[in-house]
């Protein structure tokens, strides 16, 4: 039928791939054409449109390219690489970018990278601390700096001098937070690690952000890491038992 009406059949396609062309062209998915009546018919409100349908030959394999589909909520990227090991590598860094945008417009905000917001969090925890006259005090001076050891693994992973930057990291946001809103220094917030240079920047400015859901996801996981950690009192190892030894074994 389709054939003598000049249009074009494609078979055996995913359902995957037929649910995201019909998205795409805004038309609906027909499992039949049969009717109660027992004819063969098709609705029209059913039907998609896109400009063009043609098939090309990438690589080793012939595929159906659709263009300009109407409603265009779907798009495939073609990736080309040498080999099987850059493709999957462009592949893996292709996805992580595509969960970071996701992530982004998920959130709806995001904050300067480069450890600028652990490096923050330690300031105002350990001023904080010094407000309280119980035993907390030492808890949050505690979790304070174990939030440095992210800064401080950044920049070892990138043979970096930790300490250095770190403590510039930490007088830049302390001038930061202890200056006006519209003083000179209050910018200093957004300072992070530049790991090429070795120095610190306004990673705002040179656009190294995280996803702020991503960042308190990440702070929450690890503070109740650590909890159930510290609630361990104590440990119970079980010991293989040993197997006795066959007298009658031959060497």
């Amino acid at each position: 039928m389709f054939a003598e009406a000049g249009a074009v059949t494609v078979t055996r396609v995913p359902k995957d791939d037929a649910r995201r062309i019909a998205r795409g062209c805004g038309a609906s998915v027909l499992t039949t054409l049969a009717t109660l009546d027992g004819d063969e018919a098709v609705d029209v409100g059913a039907l998609g449109s896109a400009e063009l349908v043609e098939q090309v030959r990438l690589s080793d394999d012939d595929v159906v390219v659709v263009r300009g589909a109407r409603e265009q909520h779907a798009a495939t990227v073609i990736l080309r690489g040498a080999n099987d090991y850059m493709l999957d590598e462009m592949e893996r860094s292709f996805h992580d970018s595509l969960c970071a945008v996701k992530r982004v417009l998920e959130s709806g905000s995001v904050v300067p990278g480069g450890g600028a917001v652990e490096v923050a969090l330690d300031i105002y925890l350990e001023s904080f601390a010094t407000t309280l006259g119980s035993r907390e005090q030492l808890a949050i001076v505690e979790f304070a700096n174990a939030l440095l050891s992210i800064p401080k693994q950044l920049a070892v992973n990138a043979a970096k001098d930790s300490i250095e930057l770190v403590a510039k990291l930490r007088a830049y946001h302390a001038a930061a937070q202890n200056a006006a809103p519209d003083a000179p220094r209050s910018h200093l917030k957004n300072y992070g690690l530049d790991l090429h240079e070795g120095k610190l920047r306004d990673n705002v400015k040179a656009g190294v952000l995280e996803p702020a859901m991503s960042k308190i996801k990440m702070l929450k996981s690890a503070t109740e890491a650590a909890i159930n950690i510290l609630r361990i009192d104590d440990m119970i190892k079980l010991v293989p038992e040993q197997q006795a030894e066959d007298p009658h074994a031959h060497m």
